[in-house]
């Protein structure tokens, strides 16, 4: 398996301490919705931990678009919020308590998880006699929860999760890799799995893959021995996934589909990967999609509308699959491939208390990756 090159993030490599818990805590928090500058730092109360929680003193939190940024702008279109609110989805930290039913408890990693185990923490929480969650697809559960969106989350130094959601992290892996990995690693997996997984020599495009999501769905196919062409239409941001040992091309060449089939040779694209919903590339997946191949996504943010060719669909024998998130299936297998070797890359890290500055930075669009703050 290809082993990618690590994070190039600063001054993440530090786990916290187990220390004594204190009563409060410092956290980053919105009591408006609005532009960056409503995220402020205050001191809170340090959650208290159900039976079946584990208290998390934090490292390192990741940044989203739709999680974080959408959410604090009061744009969600799926979620409703409770001010104060403190976001953070997917994190990672130290174990500094565990709730009276946790120990030997099963956890993400299929072991037990005690006091000053480092672990990766993945976000979506759902019950354990959810019917969903039972046969291993807690993404399709009405009731499934996200730390950071439908309760409070890791912009904090203490976060309380269940501790079915914690994943030991191998030796060596800094708190901004399992940050990278965990939850993008996840929605990846998933999606692979959602069209019978990844095989050595298969071809997958993946559309807009400077993103965290992008970059991260990029690098986990070529781990998993695929052949992959990754999409953006910046030439830098073409230039640092090239350093990343990515084939790039821009789709909004008009030789795309023609580069793609010399590449990929006549056939295309077995799976194409766009998160992305724009109207224009959405029709250029269809241009290099080989017959009996799959256009995934999880995603929608540059549009929500596009058209679809049933009859060639039909005639090609191609799928459409919409994945809304990954689960703590695919967050296991990730977390496997991670103990492999697997890394992403990290874009930038900033300091807890600019949460207002990593929000603008990805606004602003220039991020390679995943944008993360370093809380401990």
């Amino acid at each position: 398996m290809n082993t990618v090159l690590p994070t190039n993030s600063p001054d993440t490599g530090n786990w916290p301490d187990v220390v004594p818990v204190p009563d409060f805590m410092s956290a980053v928090v919105f009591h408006r919705f609005g532009p960056p500058d409503v995220l402020e730092v205050q001191s809170m109360p340090v959650p208290e931990i159900s039976p079946r929680e584990v208290l998390v003193r934090v490292a390192a939190v990741g940044v989203g678009r739709l999680l974080d940024l959408v959410a604090r702008a009061g744009k969600h279109p799926y979620a409703k919020f409770n001010l104060p609110h403190i976001l953070g989805a997917e994190h990672a930290g130290t174990v500094v308590a565990i709730g009276s039913e946790v120990e030997g408890d099963v956890c993400g990693t299929i072991g037990s998880v005690r006091v000053g185990d480092r672990v990766a923490v993945y976000p979506g929480v759902s019950s354990a006699d959810d019917v969903d969650a039972q046969e291993g697809r807690s993404e399709f559960s009405p009731a499934l929860s996200i730390i950071g969106t439908h309760r409070p989350g890791a912009y904090a130094e203490y976060c309380a999760v269940p501790a079915s959601n914690v994943f030991v992290v191998p030796p060596g892996m800094s708190p901004a890799d399992a940050v990278a990995v965990i939850n993008g690693g996840a929605v990846a997996m998933n999606q692979f799995e959602k069209v019978g997984g990844i095989r050595p020599g298969q071809r997958v495009l993946v559309q807009g893959a400077s993103s965290a999501l992008g970059s991260t769905t990029a690098l986990l196919a070529k781990h998993l021995g695929a052949e992959v062409i990754a999409t953006s239409r910046s030439s830098s941001k073409r230039k640092r996934l090239r350093e990343l040992g990515l084939e790039t091309l821009d789709v909004s060449d008009g030789s795309f589909a023609e580069d793609v089939r010399e590449r990929f040779g006549d056939g295309g694209a077995n799976l194409v990967v766009d998160n992305l919903g724009q109207p224009e590339i959405w029709q250029k997946n269809f241009e290099v999609l080989a017959s009996g191949g799959s256009v995934v996504t999880s995603g929608a943010f540059l549009g929500r509308e596009v058209t679809i060719n049933l009859q060639q669909l039909y005639s090609r024998n191609q799928r459409i699959v919409g994945v809304r998130t990954g689960n703590l299936e695919s967050a296991a297998k990730v977390w496997q491939e991670a103990s492999r070797g697997f890394r992403s890359v990290v874009d930038r890290s900033f300091p807890f208390a600019q949460a207002s500055e990593a929000h603008r930075y990805i606004e602003n669009g220039g991020n390679v990756g995943r944008v993360q703050l370093a809380v401990g």
